[in-house]
């Protein structure tokens, strides 16, 4: 099939370097800095094993396919976990970096390229005592907003934002504060959240028993006075409440606010293959990839639907080639442990933990679509099983050939066969034969799989399959691009195994039943397929779980309580709602007082005061007689449907400084009378504020003050912005103020012949194909409350834009 344009968008976008033009230039560029670390006289050997292998499916995750071989000093790990101490700068007494230290380190990592996760409940919580300063801590949530801001300000290598996840500990004395931050608008904007669930928490939430907020640091004499004390394992308990009702807490905000997310910490430490010698507390933003201090993600998918053979047969039987798949996988482990000696390291740390365990993860994507290649529904026991299978195959394949790298190339340094295979750890569950070559031989990564979320990378490379673990998410979209010749045209964006029904004569306005997609799914299907998979992955898996809007609560409950009773490190669930499609706590903070009093004048001489510029000045009262002006009609759209108003804009010619010419300054603002609206009265108000703001020389600050006013009644859709891509999104405000305030700049902005706002001259309808827009937060892009998890990844179900996937 013809490369869908989707396909060429991102690749253009996100993954050329240079003269590149093709998935081929850049599988040639990956390819060959990947056998760069080979021996002399194997690269070109590997150079070509490793091209083929990217054909066949085997690329590496978003970071190796942007800068392996492109020359620049970005890393080419995903994602990194980042330890926070209990200080402010140096170490704290643990060894573990100071706040700003750690701070530092972070800021650096997304700088190159790589997202963060962090354990912040080594921070001493609100309210204890700071011997050396002789005051009381402020606790992590306040640290949060600063390294939110941090991350806010960075930007990373390949031009995106890094992505971070905050964990907090359940028993940390400010979980509440940490579950319930988001729900203020704007905080922590760029962080993903999870709270780390113990099995001793669970187990009291079943029993209906209390629990005990503690920390090592000693609270201050207040909280002492209201009961803090210690225990006898030398904890200070802050307070005590019931499991249940603080479970109930962490419920409400997930069921409502889609976070935080949860990790069962124990299970994931009891898993690791390394839990003799290290101690998880965190994940990278995504969850797939629990990691101790330091560790990284050396992510490479395995594209799961060009393995499939005779799909949507008819005569014959279609299936899944174990043995391409299982070779493939092999050849894919060496690729990933030779991007350990290949990347830049942003920090020493973290090459040093790297090399001394040699972490990596093969994973999958394409999972959706190559069952429905298959004939086999998501949902159903035969797809489980096909998954299973997969999933089986990959990891024998993939320790297989980790131990005969082993024999080449040496074991990871901090191998030891007897630890390693302890019974509980995730090794010692191997088949017997691979058990007895670990211990013959070793083995030369600690860590083999992970299954993340592929982004953009099945996009630009996999012709939109089906991301990571995920089923489809819908089959078909409408992308708007712009022309050069300033005309837009529309294109569909579709699934690739719809396309491919489609291509093979397949009807796909009446698609077979196996074809489902996510949101068709019940929320028991979605934890049904993590149960299958999660066995045969050493590390984790992202995955969304999607639930219906009218989903009962107490049944969400107990899906949590089902995911940790079946063995999972963690889950994530997006929800669709009212509340996620709002501003849910904004005060408006409009400012427009006029600079001095007797800029309320309403009919007098105009007189212009002499300052520098004269489009500023303070102008004391409108001039008599008729002034130029405009008169606009803006349309915009509310949830309550098409609105139209009417705006006159008045204009005084000043002279310019130096010159003799004249330019036109806005000084009037006026709504005509007899528009029937109910909120007319508000509108003419805000049209005398700018008036007076116009005529006190601060327009502008007032203009940009009402674009950031926002209310509880959603969005509000009027304007539209260009990608750099050329298509064209709707553009979206959080109130009626903010979008009349935007077209009042167009028609200034028009007015003084220099536009450089996204116009609104005409406006961009919502898609008509797709599962339509879901609330959501706000995204970046567009500006559309319309931002979910998707597959892993932030998704705008109103423009498309995929956002941070870690």
């Amino acid at each position: 099939m013809v490369a869908q344009l989707i396909s060429e968008d991102v690749l253009r976008e996100k993954y050329f370097k240079g003269n590149e033009q093709s998935a081929s230039d850049v599988f040639d560029r990956v390819a060959k800095a990947l056998a760069s670390i080979e021996l002399p006289e194997k690269r070109e050997q590997y150079e070509q094993l490793f091209r083929r292998n990217l054909d066949l499916g085997a690329i590496g995750a978003g970071r190796i396919m942007s800068a392996a071989g492109s020359g620049i000093q970005a890393t080419l790990i995903n994602c990194f976990v980042q330890p926070v101490g209990d200080c402010i700068q140096g170490v704290d007494d643990a060894g573990y970096p100071g706040i700003y230290e750690a701070l530092r380190e972070a800021a650096e990592t997304m700088r190159r390229g790589g997202g963060v996760g962090y354990d912040f409940s080594r921070i001493r919580p609100r309210g204890a005592r700071v011997l050396g300063t002789a005051s009381t801590a402020s606790g992590p949530c306040s640290y949060i907003n600063v390294f939110d801001q941090s991350c806010a300000t960075v930007e990373s290598a390949g031009a995106r934002r890094g992505a971070q996840m905050g964990v907090l500990r359940i028993d940390h004395p400010d979980v509440m504060e940490f579950i319930t931050a988001k729900r203020t608008p704007g905080r922590w904007n760029n962080f993903n959240v999870s709270v780390a669930v113990s099995d001793e928490f669970m187990n009291a939430v079943e029993q209906d028993q209390t629990w005990d907020l503690v920390h090592v640091k000693q609270p201050n004499a207040a909280l002492c006075a209201d009961g803090a004390h210690q225990r006898k394992d030398m904890l200070w308990v802050y307070q005590t409440l019931q499991a249940r009702a603080l479970w109930d807490a962490v419920m409400r905000s997930t069921y409502d606010f889609a976070e935080p997310g949860i990790l069962f910490l124990d299970q994931i430490n009891r898993d690791n293959n390394l839990r003799a010698i290290e101690t998880i507390s965190a994940t990278n933003p995504c969850g797939e990839q629990p990691l101790p201090p330091y560790g990284c993600c050396d992510l490479g998918p395995m594209i799961l639907t060009g393995f499939v053979r005779n799909a949507f047969a008819k005569d014959t039987q279609a299936s899944f080639d174990f043995e391409s798949f299982a070779s493939a996988v092999a050849l894919q482990v060496r690729a990933l442990d030779n991007v350990l000696e290949l990347t830049h390291w942003p920090v020493p740390a973290q090459q040093a933990e790297a090399q001394a365990k040699r972490r990596i993860g093969v994973g999958f994507t394409g999972l959706g679509d190559a069952l429905v290649m298959l004939g086999l529904r998501y949902s159903s026991p035969e797809g489980r099983d096909t998954a299973k299978r997969i999933a089986e195959c990959m990891r024998d394949s993939a320790y297989t050939a980790s131990v005969a790298l082993a024999r080449e190339k040496g074991v990871f340094p901090l191998f030891d066969a007897k630890a390693y295979l302890e019974p509980g750890t995730f090794a010692s569950r191997l088949p017997d034969y691979l058990q007895a070559s670990i211990r013959k031989h070793g083995i030369r990564n600690s860590h083999l799989l992970s299954i993340a979320p592929t982004g953009t990378v099945s996009l630009a490379f996999a012709d939109n399959a089906s991301n990571g673990i995920e089923p489809a998410f819908s089959w078909t979209y409408t992308r708007k691009k712009r022309e050069s010749n300033g005309g837009h045209t529309e294109y569909e964006v579709q699934d690739h195994a719809w396309r491919l029904y489609q291509a093979m004569g397949g009807d796909v306005k009446n698609l077979p039943d196996y074809f489902e997609t996510a949101l068709a799914l019940s929320a028991e299907d979605h934890i049904a397929m993590m149960e299958v998979v999660q066995p045969f992955v050493d590390t984790a898996i992202s995955k969304t779980v999607n639930i219906a809007v009218d989903y009962p609560y107490d049944r969400f409950k107990s899906l949590y309580q089902q995911a940790w009773r079946a063995g999972l490190k963690g889950m994530a669930t997006y929800r669709p709602n009212d509340i996620l499609g709002s501003v849910l706590s904004v005060t408006p903070t409009t400012s427009t007082t006029p600079a001095t009093p007797t800029a309320v004048a309403a009919i007098a001489p105009a007189v212009v005061a002499a300052t520098a510029d004269p489009m500023r000045s303070v102008i004391e009262s409108r001039p008599k007689g008729a002034l130029d002006a405009v008169a606009e009609k803006v349309e915009y759209w509310t949830h309550e449907g098409q609105q139209t108003l009417y705006l006159v804009v008045s204009f005084l010619p000043v002279a310019q400084q130096g010159s003799s010419a004249t330019s036109d300054r806005a000084i009037e603002f006026f709504m005509p009378v007899g528009q029937n609206a109910q909120s007319q009265q508000w509108i003419t108000a805000s049209m005398r504020l700018l008036s007076l703001a116009a005529r006190g020389g601060f327009l502008d600050r007032a203009l940009s003050d009402m674009r950031k006013v926002a209310w509880d009644r959603g969005p509000v859709r009027l304007g539209q912005r260009t990608r750099e891509d050329g298509s064209l999104i709707p553009l979206w405000h959080d109130s009626e103020v903010a979008a009349i305030a935007y077209a009042v700049q167009n028609i200034l902005e028009r007015r003084s012949g220099t536009p450089s706002l996204p116009g609104i001259d005409a406006v961009a309808e919502t898609p008509a194909s797709g599962p339509g827009v879901m609330a959501g937060k706000k995204c970046d892009e567009c500006g559309a409350h319309a931002v979910i998890r998707k597959d892993g990844c932030e998704y705008c179900t109103q423009c498309g834009f995929v956002g941070a996937c870690g």
